[in-house]
């Protein structure tokens, strides 16, 4: 039988895994998934994400695709996947796609938010899910600072030691930040990241944001290309992938699952 295929939503609470990669330390994201798929599908899955995350980073809808010679309904491989998933992780939906989706090099752009409860005491409720800053924080001045952001340039200055992207250069297509009671949150969306760029930038906002930079200063990071001159990476626990964008592949439940009917579908 010839292989289809297949192209999947995941949600998952970062916390628990070493990040999406498979890798030595375990548990990761990946390796969970890839073997939850296998079970559903009676033989070996890889899974090919839309941008991995880093360790302790959520998801509301990761966007992954693999190629199976299995044939299983879309109920099918939400239900049994789930079935052998921890509880960190939820498979949301499944469609199958033509052979050109690619769940990283198809996607246009990648939307994500970073959360920060703003208080000064710690939180006890979400507290694997926020960053805490006990300072009061001037979302005004962060929201004009990140501005500067938007546009093509060299990322160098948020970009982490280790990152292995030939190139600095991004495309920030839109940031914003707002405050909703106590908690304060920043949405970028970008035609991809580099490695730590949201935690990075995030930490120098917050740096503006607690008066100690002026707003200015975030444009003049970004001009130094110098790692050493921007603020600290915010912690892990505070991101969440909101997911990717295809807009060649509209059809493709991003923003929620699928609403199946309550009957059984055979395997």
């Amino acid at each position: 039988m010839s292989e289809a295929r297949i192209a999947a939503g995941v949600e998952y609470d970062g916390g628990g895994f070493f990040g999406w990669q498979r890798q030595r330390q375990s548990p990761t994201v990946q390796e969970c998934l890839e073997q939850a798929l296998s079970n559903v599908a009676d033989q070996p899955i890889e899974v090919v994400c839309s941008g991995r995350t880093d360790t302790g980073v959520h998801a509301r809808c990761q966007v992954v695709h693999f190629d199976t010679c299995a044939r299983r309904s879309e109920r099918s491989w939400v239900l049994g996947a789930n079935t052998h998933l921890p509880q960190g992780i939820t498979l949301l939906w499944t469609r199958p796609v033509d052979d050109d989706f690619h769940a990283r090099y198809s996607a246009r752009r990648r939307h994500y938010r970073y959360r920060i409860i703003n208080r000064w005491v710690r939180p006890a409720i979400g507290r694997d899910q926020l960053a805490w800053v006990r300072k009061p924080l001037d979302a005004l001045a962060m929201h004009r600072a990140a501005q500067a952001l938007i546009g093509e340039h060299d990322f160098s200055s948020f970009r982490a030691v280790g990152c292995q992207s030939k190139s600095p250069r991004r495309r920030v297509e839109s940031v914003a930040v707002c405050r909703l009671d106590q908690e304060v949150r920043i949405d970028i969306s970008a035609n991809a990241f580099l490695y730590h760029m949201v935690r990075n930038i995030a930490g120098s906002l917050i740096a503006v944001g607690c008066g100690e930079r002026d707003p200015a200063w975030v444009a003049e990071v970004l001009e130094a290309r110098d790692r050493t001159v921007a603020g600290i990476t915010a912690p892990a626990a505070g991101l969440c992938l909101l997911g990717p964008e295809y807009p060649d592949f509209p059809g493709l439940p991003i923003d929620q699952p699928v609403a199946f009917p309550a009957t059984t579908d055979s395997q």
